[in-house]
């Protein structure tokens, strides 16, 4: 692994500022928090959801604490669970009196060779990653197409392009994402509104070093032509760029946050 370092942390700009955002799987310290927390830097107003309702609680009062209660507040969410997925909608709606952004951060992974995996795992990996992405989506235009504006950014993976021994399940779900991105655009633009999506190669956080062996991510990182894994902030500022006015002219499209080598 490469001694290279991290850039230095870019400050907000404002770039979100007066918006209103619902963030899935946004506890703990992987892409969905660090959304959040770019997200709050950037002058937004945000709802943030996850399953681990003890971990949400804690990651919204240590929000809360650093830039005021008044711009977070949180909702546990299954988004598995089409009656959750609603709630936090509804509440997201009730709460700013209109909706801007979603982030579908939600997402399930796993290891399992194809001739060993079992229909659960694959259709739980599947239900949360590609199904709460489509669950999620669906709540989340009904209620854009009543204003006619908002941005919908989905978080897929270079995984849905590439091969990886033991993600079967994980590859066809995060495929189905860029997938369903790609429709949802063409749907959406007669409403004014906006999805696309991002797709890291690897960014590092706690519950990816439980789940990884040291060999793995020892390969993977290897394959990064910076010779680093993303930081989960590095990912969140592509996330920014496609929620805010500087990408408004993008559509249905999958942007790769990977420095692997082609």
């Amino acid at each position: 692994m490469s001694d290279v370092e991290s850039p230095a942390y870019v400050t907000g700009h404002g770039l979100l500022t007066g918006r209103t955002a619902v963030i899935t799987a946004a506890a703990g310290a992987g892409i969905g928090g660090a959304t959040a927390r770019r997200f709050l830097e950037e002058g937004a107003r945000v709802l943030i959801s996850d399953a681990h309702a003890r971990r949400l609680k804690e990651s919204a009062a240590a929000l809360a604490e650093e830039f005021g209660s008044a711009r977070i507040a949180s909702l546990p969410c299954d988004v598995t669970d089409e009656d959750q997925v609603q709630a936090l909608f509804d509440t997201a709606t009730g709460l700013y009196g209109g909706l801007d952004v979603v982030v579908n951060n939600a997402g399930l992974g796993g290891t399992s060779a194809l001739v060993d995996m079992t229909d659960e795992q694959w259709s739980r990996v599947l239900d949360v990653t590609l199904n709460g992405t489509f669950r999620c989506t669906r709540a989340a235009l009904r209620a854009m197409k009543e204003t006619g504006a908002g941005v919908i950014v989905n978080n897929a993976s270079v995984i849905g392009w590439r091969a990886q021994t033991g993600q079967a399940h994980y590859a066809a779900a995060k495929a189905g994402v860029m997938a369903l991105t790609r429709c949802a655009a063409v749907e959406a633009a007669e409403y004014g509104v906006r999805v696309n999506a991002v797709s890291p190669s690897l960014a590092m956080h706690p519950h990816l070093v439980k789940v990884t062996t040291p060999e793995l991510l020892e390969e993977l990182t290897g394959r990064e032509a910076f010779g680093r894994y993303a930081q989960p902030w590095e990912v969140a500022n592509v996330i920014v760029f496609l929620a805010s006015g500087y990408s408004s002219y993008m559509t249905g499209e999958v942007v790769s946050v990977s420095s692997q080598h082609a």
